[in-house]
């Protein structure tokens, strides 16, 4: 959608809800015809607002879009670099695999932080490729950022989204949400987001990461994966109402903006404070499974790279670099 049909969205915004605008003050602040206003006022109802059209008031904005759309979020945008740039997409496979191809065919211009949203994803994948389950009504994101940190610190960008989620669903909604190591935010016993990341390095260097959202916002579990009740919520499965996508996830973007400028400070130690203050993982007793074993101990802390320490029943502690970790 071209820039003119949200410079003509932001005249009735700064008119306000069933507040009208004439299509005369409209054409002539745009420069354009009063056809074209008509043509680009159709053309904000196909993705959702409702807009109504009178001879004599001219057009009233009486409904916001459902759809997150860049412009919805940067209503309430306060960062300076995550999310500047943002692309909007309606069904796609992955957001991931779009700013992987991204990355590949013009990676040089693409700014750094530049965030891609998907109403829908077909093959979202969550850790060790298992399917994601991405529909409508969620947060299906990847946020581009270049850190130039040594491949060593790849876990600190997986905090900082873990910690920045956790603390906008507690900020905006007053839940009580924890984080699962290594990745997932739960509310309660039942997941409500994750978060992904794939990097790219040359040598020992990070040459970008994309970090990938997923949040069931308003998803009604019991409709849209009954299956999956018993350990998947939503937000609006816990609140009982829809709540503002966009401004959500403007605030978690804030959020992970704050972080990620502590990670390229240096400022890695209080980072590691706030998401053990967070985990529903530490000091309890837990069941690892890895790719060669399975076995239960005491989840001790984590280590300045992520890995989980583990206390075994046998006495060791065994350091746990990738795996499932569950609460027993």
């Amino acid at each position: 959608m071209t820039h003119v049909i949200f410079d003509l969205l932001h005249i009735l915004d700064e008119a306000g809800i069933d507040q009208p605008v004439t299509g005369t003050v409209i054409s002539e602040r745009l420069g354009i015809s009063r056809t074209a206003v008509w043509k680009y006022v159709n053309l904000l109802r196909e993705v959702g607002y409702v807009i109504d059209a009178s001879a004599k008031t001219g057009y009233t904005l009486k409904k916001r879009t459902w759809l997150l759309l860049p412009y919805e979020v940067k209503r309430h945008l306060r960062t300076k670099v995550i999310g500047q740039e943002m692309h909007h997409f309606g069904e796609v496979p992955s957001t991931n695999a779009l700013a992987r191809q991204m990355m590949h065919e013009v990676g040089d211009e693409v700014q750094p932080g530049t965030v891609l949203i998907a109403e829908q994803q077909t093959g979202g994948l969550g850790r060790m490729n298992r399917v994601w389950m991405s529909p409508e009504g969620g947060i299906w994101a990847t946020i581009v950022v270049m850190p130039k940190l040594h491949v060593d610190q790849t876990f600190l960008i997986m905090t900082a989204a873990s910690i920045s989620l956790t603390r906008a669903i507690r900020h905006e909604f007053e839940l009580s949400a924890l984080i699962q190591w290594p990745n997932d935010v739960f509310i309660g016993d039942k997941k409500v987001a994750g978060t992904t990341l794939e990097l790219s390095a040359d040598a020992d260097i990070i040459r970008y990461c994309l970090v990938g959202i997923g949040v069931d916002v308003n998803v009604s579990v019991e409709k849209v994966m009954p299956n999956l009740s018993q350990y998947v919520t939503s937000l609006s499965d816990e609140l009982g109402h829809e709540v503002n996508r966009a401004q959500f996830f403007a605030v978690f973007l804030k959020e992970f903006e704050r972080r990620y400028q502590m990670i390229l400070k240096g400022e890695t130690e209080p980072l590691f404070r706030e998401w053990r203050s967070l985990s529903r993982t530490l000091h309890r007793r837990v069941r690892v499974r890895t790719i060669r074993e399975s076995f239960e101990g005491e989840a001790l802390d984590v280590d300045e790279h992520g890995a989980l320490l583990i206390h075994k029943d046998n006495g060791e502690v065994e350091r746990v670099i990738a795996g499932d970790c569950y609460l027993i």
